[in-house]
């Protein structure tokens, strides 16, 4: 958390334009489980970065209460916060039924009342006449959902996909919300963003020594054994099996990594490809110090610094 503090001073003074916080629960290498607190607490710690959700995972969370946390964080943050939604628990079943909630059959419905809350209306059914307060709204509500590209475009919302975790699957997603699109006050054309993990260094061999500390956690994660983010040398000396490398070197194909250069063509070869509008970078590596240059290299590469626009 004090990383992430630090992060987004620095984001915001390099030229990034948001800055998104996911919600996971029980995981020994993301300390994000409460996104509404830690949106407001970096929001108090910078001044015009945008700030917002990757997503709330909506099952998790009553409809209303999630619009009044973030009119509340509006309010007190005018112009730039975010709420992307989700529709997975973001966690294994046993935490998501600790919460007791966890539908996610129910997610459209959900969504349709969270954004009637979110436009002062009062939504239809058992919520009638309950509207949520106070009564300032996110000025985006994006739907990072990534089995709901078709939901998205039909609400007219932005949607985001996380390209990280499933690569083969954006373009097709991608194509699915821009042919389902229909126009609404949030939007009037398609906005597709596409999460990306990225990975800077001062050399391209300590990029890809460090997206290996990246590719064992997310192999451990997978296998339903998360640990905190493994080190260069606990990465380098694990015996994988057979099975094991062929995963990592898939996961390591879909990982834009090198100098700071190499990692800007890398990235504008994948937006040209998706023709994606945006794309927001992950560098979930070992070491707070490692992720912090990261964004730096990626930032001077794209010379965010002198343009101000991501």
């Amino acid at each position: 958390m004090r990383t992430s503090t630090e992060l987004v001073r620095h984001a915001e003074r390099w030229g990034y334009h948001r800055y998104w916080v996911a919600e996971h629960h029980g995981m020994p290498s993301v300390a994000s489980s409460s996104p509404a607190v830690l949106i407001a607490h970096l929001a108090a710690n910078s001044e015009s970065i945008r700030l917002g959700s990757g997503g709330v995972m909506l099952p998790n969370h009553p409809p209303l209460i999630v619009a009044e946390q973030f009119a509340t964080l509006h309010a007190l943050h005018p112009g730039r916060i975010d709420l992307g939604l989700g529709r997975a628990p973001g966690t294994d079943p046993a935490t998501a039924s600790a919460m007791r909630r966890g539908d996610a059959d129910a997610f459209p419905e959900e969504v349709s009342a969270l954004t009637a809350f979110l436009d002062g209306e009062a939504p239809g059914g058992p919520c009638s006449p309950t509207r949520s307060t106070p009564t300032a709204r996110p000025s985006g509500c994006w739907a990072p959902a990534a089995s709901a590209p078709q939901l998205a475009g039909l609400l007219g919302l932005p949607f985001a996909f996380a390209h990280h975790f499933s690569a083969e699957n954006t373009e097709p997603a991608l194509d699915l919300y821009r042919s389902t699109f229909r126009p609404s006050r949030w939007l009037d054309r398609p906005y597709a963003m596409i999460g990306v993990s990225a990975v800077a260094a001062d050399s391209s061999e300590q990029a890809l020594r460090l997206s290996r500390t990246l590719a064992l956690a997310m192999l451990r994660l997978r296998r339903g054994r998360p640990s905190p983010i493994p080190s260069p040398e606990e990465a380098e000396a694990y015996p994988y099996s057979d099975v094991e490398q062929t995963f990592v070197d898939g996961y390591l194909r879909n990982v834009v990594k090198g100098t700071g250069a190499e990692v800007r063509a890398g990235l504008g070869a994948l937006r040209e490809r998706t023709r994606a509008d945006e794309l927001m970078i992950t560098t979930g590596v070992y070491g707070g110090a490692n992720r912090i240059r990261s964004y730096e290299l990626i930032a001077e590469a794209h010379k965010l610094k002198a343009s101000g626009d991501a």
